[in-house]
């Protein structure tokens, strides 16, 4: 055997219990710290599950006010689409008022119908047709010649005149 047994045997028990005892010593602080430092970290991961619990809270609600923005901004749109499109409808029926005026100011007047009551009226640089007139007389009576007559008209028939056709007079030189 070896020395160390043989010389010191009552110690070598001792001095295993004793270090068992500070093991378990030891191991008991350890599992205290661990302990605390557990519930330690389990209060800030409860902070952290809380903060994180109120930033989707408000991305939550972030997100319904940008759907119900959206859903505004599409109607407001819509409304003025369909505005624009009402104001375009309106233009095109007073461009198309306009078109109809200009073109009855640009028209000549015509001759009141057969049988009709009232009495056509000539305008300046007019004449209405009478029983027995001929491009010829026309033209005399008015100082002119007959083929400055029938240069003003050329849709007139000189040969087929009807009463109170109104023809074109050329102008005064």
């Amino acid at each position: 055997m070896d020395t160390i047994s043989r010389e010191n045997n009552s110690y070598l028990p001792v001095a295993g219990v004793i270090v068992g005892v500070l093991a378990l010593v030891l191991a008991g602080v350890a599992l205290a710290k661990i302990s605390s430092a557990k519930k330690e970290l389990g209060a800030q991961i409860e902070q952290q599950v809380s903060k994180i619990d109120d930033a989707e809270g408000k991305a939550a609600s972030a997100a319904t006010a940008a759907d119900k923005a959206n859903s505004s901004v599409n109607k407001l749109a819509t409304d003025t689409q369909n505005a624009f499109t009402s104001v375009a409808q309106e233009l095109g029926n007073i461009r198309g008022e306009i078109t109809k005026v200009q073109e009855s100011a640009k028209a000549p007047v015509k001759a009141g119908k057969a049988g009709s009551k009232e009495p056509a009226v000539a305008g300046p640089d007019e004449y209405v047709i009478k029983a027995g007139d001929t491009f010829a007389k026309i033209a005399r009576a008015h100082g002119t010649t007959l083929a400055d007559v029938q240069a003003v008209n050329p849709g007139v028939d000189s040969g087929k005149l009807k009463v109170g056709q109104k023809i074109k007079l050329p102008a005064k030189k």
